[in-house]
């Protein structure tokens, strides 16, 4: 049962797969769609294949959260053009998606903390970002109802959110309406390679000839990718959502503690979680690509419970395939949505958290839970580049960032595809950092 709040009774979008297209993306979440809607507006005949539903899997699942604020500093330049494209976004379609511009605080719970609010501000400097510093008096002064702390926070009042489950899939309907395809519940089982380059994929359906092929897949990418002899280092980590009924309006900023991360909704409720804490279910990619992701998990092993068999079925599952042909039944066929369950007990302590936060609420009741899984890279940033077969394009890995900055990818990502030079630098995102050699290190971000 999925646990997430979006509806799935409305019909699949698309039809029968046309025989023939100039660019096929697979994934419909919001770097596949945001993609395409760019290249169809370029007038490319561009198709976006979902095995399951658009959005319904981490595209769906996030917090909602369109900050530039605790960022990579290569992912900078990417998001704060993504919040101008955002913020254009009421005059292209009809939809009312919950955008705001509430901004992003960061609660500090140590004076280490506040240390390393202060030594990111340097990044928000270069950039020109409205960021700043909160006494522990400034951040009682903006958030009047919770518990008293002697400790600061980082502040920027420009970042935005919005609901992403309603998003997405009206971006979906938006960029139809300007020629792009989607088709949802057909899976692509593989590309089809003809003298060493992509020349189409095939799909349950059948094949779909094409000139470039972008697999934007989320948790899936590094199977699709693997099948075809592509390699990346990519994993997933599992992280706990819960609702909460309306309450009253405590503080109307996206904001994230040392045990809780919370944000207004429009529907009046909060969407809570823990704060940096993650579940991680160990399969033999978890074996394979160990040695680049040591210095991740070094850094957060204190905030990771490790599970010690990937469920069947999940894309590093120890039972799921890891190779099979254009016509077999491919494990994207047998899972058309990753829905993993939430944390035991965890929803219940996030509401009890919530309260002890602000003592003078009432009763917190919560009408949702679900899990998410979370697909992230060794260095904790993206891969928006070309892959090593001619035609084929890589947009994945975005590590629980991908909501926020999909429309700047999906920007890059269709500037590439069309042979032309991306808006940004886009050298730390590149495919080759894993193989000539570079040192994948986490980059300075909160």
């Amino acid at each position: 049962m999925l646990g997430l709040p979006i509806t799935l009774a409305t019909p699949p979008l698309g039809g029968p797969c046309p025989a023939r297209a100039d660019v096929v993306i697979i994934g419909g979440g919001i770097i596949g769609i945001a993609t395409g809607w760019a290249l169809a507006r370029a007038g490319l005949r561009t198709v976006v294949l979902e095995k399951g539903r658009v959005a319904a899997e981490q595209s769906g699942r996030n917090w909602g959260w369109i900050r530039a604020q605790g960022r990579d500093p290569d992912e900078l330049p990417l998001v704060m053009d993504a919040q101008r494209w955002w913020r254009g976004l009421p005059n292209r379609m009809q939809a009312a998606i919950g955008l705001a511009q509430p901004g992003v605080m960061y609660l500090a719970g140590s004076a280490t903390e506040e240390a390393e609010h202060a030594a990111w501000l340097i990044h928000a400097q270069a950039q020109g970002l409205d960021t700043q510093i909160l006494s522990a008096r400034e951040r009682a002064a903006r958030m009047p109802g919770a518990a008293p702390s002697p400790y600061g926070a980082l502040w920027t009042a420009s970042d935005m959110r919005a609901e992403p489950w309603v998003t997405v899939p009206a971006l979906a309907r938006a960029a139809i309406a300007d020629g792009l395809g989607v088709i949802e519940q057909c899976a692509a089982r593989t590309l089809d390679i003809v003298a060493g380059r992509v020349a189409g994929v095939w799909t349950e359906q059948g094949r779909i000839g094409c000139d470039a092929v972008l697999v934007a897949g989320g948790a899936w990418s590094s199977l699709f990718l693997r099948n075809a002899g592509v390699m990346i280092p990519q994993l997933a980590v599992k992280a706990t959502v819960a609702v909460t009924a309306p309450l009253p309006d405590v503080f109307g900023g996206n904001t994230a503690g040392p045990d809780l991360a919370f944000r207004r909704r429009a529907d009046g409720g909060y969407t809570i979680t823990p704060s940096g804490w993650h579940e991680f279910f160990i399969g033999p990619d978890a074996l394979r690509h160990l040695r680049p992701f040591l210095p991740v998990w070094a850094k957060d092993l204190c905030h990771t419970r490790l599970q010690p068999w990937a469920p069947g079925g999940y894309p590093d599952g120890w039972g799921t395939p890891r190779h099979w042909g254009p016509h077999e039944v491919t494990p994207f066929e047998r899972m058309r949505i990753l829905d993993p369950s939430p944390s035991r007990g965890l929803p219940a302590r996030l509401a009890r958290r919530f309260r002890a936060m602000f003592p003078a609420l009432p009763t917190v009741t919560l009408t949702h839970t679900w899990g998410g899984m979370i697909d992230t890279m060794p260095d904790v940033v993206p891969v928006i580049d070309a892959g090593p077969i001619p035609g084929l394009y890589i947009g994945t890995g975005l590590s629980g960032h991908g909501f926020g900055i999909g429309p700047a990818v999906g920007a890059a990502l269709a500037a590439l595809i069309r042979n032309e030079k991306p808006a940004h630098d886009l050298r730390r995102f590149r495919y080759s950092r894993f193989t000539d050699g570079s040192r994948l290190t986490p980059g300075p971000s909160l």
